[in-house]
């Protein structure tokens, strides 16, 4: 009888794990499906709610790891991430699982359901917020990205930033897992944990569809993008100072003069066109800054700079109608890719009207703290320079919406080899084509260009502080009942 149980047990968490791999495979990754996320923890959850510690421990560690090779070709294929790299990323991803169960799993069994239910969320969101200020990539582990479709609680960012929309999002399968554990033997409890979750949800999709729907008062700006995903196989390589760039510099003002005839007010070209030296760039300012008068558009160019001193700047420089050029240096470099480049320090903000207009590059949206600090500053739109590997222009590309909900602004983002895209301060992609549809591709998009403030930019990342607290408590209280007997 023994075995036969013991081979039933093991079919469930083969079952379960399973099952939560391939909902995680599918609610996340490169095109996630997002409401398959709100299920994906709940097999290896009710698995654990009968399982022994270490069956639940490993059917958690195990679906995650399995669910997350959908990022195989971004780190492997993409990053080239060197083998220790890719290790540490899947074992850290399944430890983190991991340990949210095994704690979900020991307060549910003596009795802590409430506890319980705030457990998996607390170790998966601290562990998120870890890797936040820890990783070079910031923020774009996060599950709240899977939501950027779900625009009502895509809304839940301008309070808690992407902290909030992960915790509620795992509360939900944690609060069925609980719900289903306990109704035979307790039904109102059940109904009641349920119950809680179910209506802090429906108050956030209620103020998020209110907030969703609020018309936006204010300027409209028309903006350009064009992006060129190879001119005589440029794609792949940023061309060297001199001749070659100063073609492709010729070779996008095309566009550009274009762009700026059908009424464009800014036209924003991708990060990283090429090479201009020290003693070559009034050169290069001064045809830009020719165009920009002539246009009357301002003109936002993504190239790097290499400094009389040999250090390179990955620069955005802008070129506005009579005024002297302006730049922004990358802070957020990828390795290796960017290892040699040195990271800037500095905002670039244009006054224009009751809004400002802002400046930053690419991998700088997967950051928090620097689009809240240029949304301090008023900030209402955000002209992105960027630079994609083709298949993440949806995983990493549109990380960038989250950081306008966020902080109050609309964003241009200009990708070669990815798309050009412009949402609002709400999420809404106004605007997006791809910038492998033509040898220069275009797009032309009005876009409100006001400031809305939102509690995130003044509290910043409250949420993720509360829910480390949480944890700590979680922690002492298991060490309370650790001694109590099990009571299911």
């Amino acid at each position: 009888m023994a075995s036969v149980f013991d081979l039933k047990r093991l079919g469930w968490g083969v079952g379960a794990t399973l099952l939560t791999a391939a909902l995680i495979w599918f609610g996340t990754g490169l095109h996630p499906f997002w409401p398959l996320m709100w299920f994906a923890p709940l097999p290896v959850l009710l698995f654990a709610n009968r399982a022994s510690w270490w069956g639940a421990a490993l059917a958690a560690a195990l679906g995650v790891m399995l669910g997350v090779l959908n990022l195989w070709p971004v780190f492997h294929g993409l990053l080239h991430a060197p083998w220790p790299i890719i290790l540490q990323i899947y074992l850290s991803e399944g430890i983190a699982y991991a340990l949210a169960v095994s704690l979900y799993r020991a307060l549910l069994q003596r009795g802590a359901h409430r506890t319980a239910l705030l457990a998996f969320p607390a170790v998966l969101v601290s562990f998120e917020y870890f890797l936040n200020v820890s990783s070079p990539h910031g923020t774009a582990g996060s599950l709240a990205y899977s939501q950027l479709q779900f625009l009502p609680f895509l809304q839940l960012a301008s309070v808690t930033g992407p902290w909030g929309m992960s915790f509620l999002l795992l509360s939900f399968s944690t609060a069925l897992a609980v719900g289903l554990h306990l109704y035979p033997t307790a039904p109102k409890q059940a109904l009641r944990i349920g119950g809680t979750v179910a209506a802090v949800l429906v108050l956030v999709l209620a103020l998020g569809t209110l907030r969703l729907y609020t018309p936006v008062h204010g300027p409209q700006v028309k903006v350009g993008l064009v992006a060129s995903d190879g001119v005589a196989g440029e794609n792949d390589q940023v061309l060297d100072p001199g001749a070659p760039a100063d073609q492709l510099f010729a070779r996008y003002a095309l566009p550009v003069k274009a762009l700026a005839a059908e009424g464009a007010q800014v036209v924003v070209l991708p990060e990283k066109l090429a090479v201009v030296l020290d003693q070559t760039l009034p050169e290069t300012d001064a045809a830009f800054q020719k165009l920009a008068d002539g246009s009357g558009s301002t003109l936002v160019v993504g190239m790097v700079r290499v400094g009389k001193d040999e250090q390179k700047y990955n620069e955005a420089r802008v070129y506005q109608p009579g005024r002297p050029p302006l730049s922004y240096d990358k802070q957020h470099m990828l390795p290796p890719f960017e290892s040699d480049l040195t990271p800037g320090t500095a905002l670039t903000v244009l006054p224009h009207g009751n809004a400002a207009w802002g400046v930053e590059i690419c991998k700088d949206m997967d950051f928090t703290p620097l689009s809240a600090d240029y949304g301090r500053q008023g900030v209402g739109l955000m002209l992105v320079p960027a630079w994609d590997f083709a298949a993440d222009w949806v995983f990493h590309g549109h990380i960038a919406i989250m950081r306008g909900v966020e902080s109050g602004f609309s964003v241009v983002r200009s990708a070669k080899r990815g798309s050009l895209y412009v949402s609002d301060d709400r999420g809404r992609i106004l605007a997006e084509t791809s910038s492998a549809s033509a040898p220069f591709a275009t797009l032309l998009a009005s876009v409100p260009a006001v400031h809305h403030h939102t509690f995130y930019t003044m509290a910043g990342d409250w949420f993720a502080w509360l829910t480390l607290l949480v944890l700590l408590y979680l922690l002492g209280r298991l060490v309370q009942l650790w001694k109590s007997p099990r009571r299911t």
